[in-house]
């Protein structure tokens, strides 16, 4: 090698590592702007809960520490869960209009409609149970209290009725605990398993009861979705008037006669199949033999 490559060389090589340091110090530089820009533009807050809270006119006694952070994971799961608080926000427009008159008419407190969103999410789902519904009902549960479910029938998906039949199984609650706390942990464990651990336990209200961690919940979450959706700007959801869901324009029709194929009932009443299934989900099959000649309401868009 030349006295000249040699020097050209050690310059090249000192031109690459001055880049590469110029470079390292560089991205060190932008790494640090981008931390505190991150710091400065992105913050999450813990929850100030409000120090009142209550539930069906039942004061939540926040001054034991246990309940409080109880209560308080609740809210900050609630919260933190945007999306999902988004859409209940938008979906309880549609659906709480239809809910909150059931409950007025049986003299339930208007807070028990957060029961059908702790329960479902506003949604016409299936638990791993067995539960269908806005209000999670057993099949079992749904006979005993009216509903009619068969292989073309689900009144579990009928909203008007369903919520019938969890304001009955509520009141039935109640009368037996006295109480609405106790009554909306019964609706998630059942009358007879509050009954039992009231017994066990020795004490009169919910607060002081060691259960299941799903029951334990249970009502800490119908409270935080109470408060945050009633409030939603105090949480951080902003939300427009023009973003909330609308129910859609309905006629409703009586028939007493089978209905052998829905998507030629449908067609004869000017709609389609999927409008059909969308506004009566309780119609779970493509027919309605009705043998009896039972009469039923469908509903129809108008």
């Amino acid at each position: 090698m030349t006295n000249f490559t040699r020097s050209f060389s050690i310059i090249l090589a000192s031109i690459i590592i001055v880049k590469l340091f110029s470079g390292a110090v560089k991205d060190k530089k932008l790494e640090e702007e981008h931390k505190i820009n991150f710091i400065n533009n992105y913050n999450i807050y813990s929850i100030i809960l409000p120090k009142n809270i209550s539930f069906a006119s039942e004061k939540v006694p926040l001054n034991s520490m246990e309940i409080y952070q109880r209560l308080d994971r609740e809210f900050l799961v609630n919260t933190y869960w945007q999306s999902q608080g988004i859409l209940l926000i938008k979906k309880s427009n549609k659906y709480f209009p239809i809910i909150e008159p059931i409950l007025k008419r049986n003299n339930i407190p208007d807070d028990l409609k957060y029961l059908a969103v702790a329960e479902s999410g506003l949604s016409n789902v299936i638990s791993p149970s067995g539960a269908h519904g806005f209000w999670q009902i057993l099949k079992e549960t749904g006979l005993e209290y009216g509903l009619e479910i068969n292989s073309s029938i689900d009144e579990r998906y009928h909203l008007e009725k369903a919520t019938q039949a969890a304001c009955d199984y509520l009141n039935n609650a109640y009368e037996k605990f006295g109480n609405w706390t106790l009554a909306a942990a019964a609706y998630n464990m059942g009358i007879n398993g509050v009954k039992n651990q009231l017994e066990k336990q020795q004490v009169n209200n919910y607060y002081d009861l060691y259960l299941n961690e799903e029951t334990s919940r249970y009502v800490f979450r119908i409270i935080a979705l109470k408060d945050i959706m009633s409030n939603p700007k105090n949480f951080g959801f902003n939300i427009r008037d023009i973003d909330l869901y609308q129910s859609p324009k309905t006629t409703e029709i009586k028939i007493n006669y089978p209905i052998n194929n829905l998507a030629n009932f449908a067609k004869k009443h000017n709609t389609n199949y999927k409008t059909i299934k969308i506004l009566n989900p309780w119609l779970t099959s493509n027919s309605l033999p009705n043998k009896s000649s039972k009469t039923y309401i469908i509903k129809l868009s108008s």
